[in-house]
């Protein structure tokens, strides 16, 4: 029999003289909605654990302690496993998942409880060629975009029914093409106020800062005077700026001085979307780019980081291709890969070394290391877990021609995975005091809709994977360490202030596991397959996982950030 990580035995006895956190005050016969009893509490905090029960009425913890007295209406017993604060997903991309499918199993399988959307593109605010660009795009899951704004997209979920909670930050690029399209074009000082008010609206409904995504156009047009304007205005109403950053290869280190620029001139936090060193020729970037981020922590500069737990990133073909041919949208992009001469000058860019731009595809550093996941286009489906180069090769052409003529084809920028990183550096980072984590991907199930695409593992495996391989497995950092770093470290540089900790008073997301058996099952040629060692669930004080088994229950909600109600545009 495996031994648990550290062993339940060990925790008991080695933390029987800790204290629990202070609890509610006490109260003769207290009535309870559902007790948690005799769990190994790992609280969020970091400190160490200790054995208790957790009591809950309504949607919130209401008292933790030893031993709770009192009448309950339920009772989870969860004796042998530990109990945690539900986890934060800091980059997910379950925006259509969950209109498709309000159950969010693949992350609700792993403890998340929270996901935190907005990675350059968001919900709102949109205009009417905005929703009709966006509709065009879509491609498994088909649906009405009837809302305006990211409080509209709430309503909508909220309305619909939805297992885990939601926030996001409002994009960069959302708000630039609301403003002035998707052009290679700088705003004037007016429509850069317009942005400006933009932001300050979407913080007023709730958003929890901006979000940049700048290798993809029409991002990647944003000059960093413009990105600071915008951090500003999200700063002002205490929003955090958090960002894909200008670059994650060559010129990684550059990347993070502007973001710590952007950081330091707006006077808000700043934190790194899914920080890596890409290519195999920045690996040893990393120290010096952690040196960078600690200097200017040093300085009282807020900045953080969060991150995936695999060595290949995914996102689409737009990442192999200047940004030059992309400008002004899909449309424009298709119709440069048409002209014969403009698609000679894209294919030579794409074989050689980047400059003035990130490129994934040279990056990865053969066509070998390119694995296509996903196409709107039934013709092309029969690609879906073949690399680019065996792709090329069934179609008697190059890699570079063959990714050119599968954006033309599909409609799309054709849904990607590259491998880039070194395992030897993803596993240290796990470890770094101010990182937390994020799926970057949907939240799913194997079924439905969901099966005419694949999906990178990190769909299904993102959170667990920390907690069993790097944790338990490899020691890199501790349960109760890796447990804050999916709860109070995210919460906290949000400014949630009310989830996180296992305490009286905070809202009742639980994740309860077994520490022995949570681990990722999910792989690149098997990708759809949940986690396991996840046994409960609770969003608001309600079971959404019990057992190991879904239930009906769908109390998930908008948590909205600090500038909720107090940041009016101006």
């Amino acid at each position: 029999m495996r031994a648990l990580w550290p062993s339940l035995t060990f925790l008991l006895a080695s933390c029987a003289s800790v204290p629990p956190p202070p609890q509610a005050p006490s109260q003769t016969a207290q009535q309870f909605d559902l007790i948690v009893r005799g769990g190994t509490i790992v609280d969020g905090s970091g400190g160490q654990p200790f054995t208790g029960d957790v009591g809950i009425s309504g949607d919130r913890i209401v008292a933790v302690a030893p031993h709770l007295d009192g009448t309950t209406t339920r009772t989870i017993d969860a004796t042998g496993l530990a109990v945690a604060p539900g986890f934060v997903n800091m980059l997910s991309w379950a925006n259509e998942s969950l209109v498709e499918d309000g159950a969010s199993e693949s992350d609700i399988r792993q403890g998340v409880t929270l996901e935190v959307m907005g990675e350059g593109d968001s919900e709102g605010p949109y205009n009417d060629k905005m929703i009709a660009n966006a509709q065009e795009q879509q491609g498994d899951i088909k649906f009405p975009i009837t809302w305006r704004s990211l409080r509209g997209y709430w309503d909508f979920l909220e309305k619909k029914g939805i297992a885990p909670n939601v926030a996001s930050f409002v994009g960069a690029s959302q708000v630039r093409t609301f403003v002035v399209g998707e052009d290679d074009v700088d705003p004037t000082p007016v429509q850069l106020g317009e942005m400006q008010n933009l932001v300050r609206a979407a913080m007023n409904e709730g958003a929890m800062g901006v979000g940049s995504s700048l290798i993809y156009a029409p991002a990647t047009f944003a000059e960093t005077p413009e990105l600071i304007a915008l951090a500003t205005a999200s700063a002002q109403c205490g929003g955090m700026y958090i960002s894909h950053m200008r670059n994650e290869s060559d010129h990684v280190l550059e990347a993070t001085d502007e973001l710590i620029a952007i950081a330091r001139a707006s006077g808000g936090p700043a934190e790194i979307y899914h920080m890596k060193q890409a290519g195999t020729g920045n690996w040893d970037k990393q120290k010096p780019m952690i040196d960078r981020i600690e200097a200017a922590r040093a300085q009282g500069i807020r900045i953080t980081a969060d991150m995936y737990t695999y060595t290949a990133g995914a996102t689409g073909l737009d990442a192999a291709m200047p940004p030059w041919v992309r400008a002004g949208g899909y449309e424009q992009w298709r119709e440069r890969l048409l002209d014969p001469a403009l698609r000679k000058k894209v294919v030579a860019e794409m074989k050689l070394r980047p400059v003035g731009w990130d490129s994934l595809y040279f990056q990865a550093g053969s066509p070998d290391k390119v694995l296509f996941l996903q196409f709107k286009n039934p013709a092309l489906k029969k690609y879906t877990g073949m690399t680019l180069a065996q792709v090329a090769k069934a179609r008697g052409t190059s890699p570079e021609d063959a990714a050119i003529d599968l954006v033309i084809e599909d409609g799309t920028r054709v849904g990607t995975a590259y491998f880039l990183m070194s395992e030897d550096n993803v596993a240290r980072q796990t470890a770094l005091p101010w990182m937390s984590f994020g799926s970057d991907s949907a939240s799913q199930a194997p079924r439905g809709k969901f099966l005419l695409s694949s999906v990178h593992p990190r769909t299904y495996g993102t959170f667990a994977r920390l907690l069993g391989k790097y944790a338990r497995d490899e020691k890199r950092l501790s349960l109760a360490e890796a447990v804050r770093k999916l709860t109070s470290l995210p919460a906290s540089n949000l400014g949630i202030m009310d989830r996180g900790l296992i305490r009286p008073g905070m809202h009742a997301d639980l994740a309860i596991f077994d520490p022995a058996k949570i681990a990722d099952t999910a792989t690149y040629d098997k990708p759809q397959q949940f986690a396991v060692g996840m046994r409960d669930v609770l969003v608001n004080g309600q079971p959404v996982l019990l057992d190991g088994e879904m239930t009906p229950a769908r109390p998930g909600r908008a948590v909205t950030g600090p500038g909720t109600g107090r940041c009016p545009p101006r």
